[in-house]
């Protein structure tokens, strides 16, 4: 990462902490949907597993937790373009690529820290994975693969949105998708209409993983459909935003 790229990344960090009601929010909200869906919903679901529901559950809270964090970026990326800073950073020979890394950047220590905190009250309530090393390994590189590429997508939608607000509506996309997923219940509960959509999202092959990871079990090639998604999103996301913001400064 260039050295324009990290100076924009701590900058992004600045303007969360000066956000304090966001980063609040995006922390603490993840957490409070696994204490509902636990406590309120968990004695009443069955995963078909011999695994508790907060454990079942946790991976699914996790993906949240990386869509929260991200949309977030949506939303700066909107407010630098109308406020007029990216000219400023242009009329000093800082391109759109140390722009929008320095967004990502901080979406993806935020979601750091945000992950971390439901990792700790997952435990507290409950959580029991079987990983060993190299199973957290695996589960928390793919978890950072996914975080990339939805910040990635986070920031084109910031730039194809017009006003902060909109870019915000980013925000209910991806706290919708891990819904029809296995996030919170297994496929075979839902409607025969939902099965297609819901195996074949790609939300559904990173929760798979991150769970058969986190419990040492078999996880087959979900793993490779998940970073295959990762990648085809990330790329996606790159040229698109490239081509935004092209289009925005031109």
């Amino acid at each position: 990462m260039s050295d324009a790229a990290l100076t924009l990344v701590g900058r992004g960090i600045r303007l969360s902490r000066r956000n304090v009601d966001a980063l609040i929010t995006a922390m603490v909200l993840p957490v409070m949907l696994m204490l509902v869906f636990v406590y309120f919903f968990g004695g009443a679901i069955d995963t078909g597993t011999r695994t508790s529901y907060v454990t079942y559950v946790v991976p699914g809270v996790l993906l949240l937790c990386a869509g929260f964090g991200a949309s977030t970026t949506a939303v700066r990326v909107s407010e630098d373009m109308r406020a007029g800073i990216v000219d400023r950073f242009r009329s000093l020979d800082v391109g759109a690529t140390p722009i929008l890394a320095g967004h990502v950047g901080a979406s993806i220590l935020r979601n750091v820290l945000s992950t971390a905190l439901v990792i700790a009250v997952a435990f507290l309530i409950g959580f029991r994975p079987q990983a060993g090393f190299a199973g957290w390994a695996a589960a928390l590189g793919l978890l950072l693969a996914f975080v990339l590429a939805v910040s990635w997508l986070s920031a084109a939608a910031g730039l194809l949105a017009r006003t902060p607000e909109a870019a915000s509506g980013f925000t209910f996309f991806m706290m919708f998708l891990p819904y029809p997923s296995s996030a919170f219940v297994p496929i075979d509960t839902m409607p025969d209409w939902l099965h297609g959509f819901a195996e074949h999202q790609p939300v559904t092959p990173v929760i798979e993983s991150l769970r058969g990871l986190l419990l040492d079990q078999p996880v087959a090639d979900a793993p490779w459909t998940a970073l295959a998604w990762c990648g085809g999103m990330l790329v996606v996301a790159l040229a698109l935003s490239g081509a935004l913001f092209r289009a925005r400064t031109r």
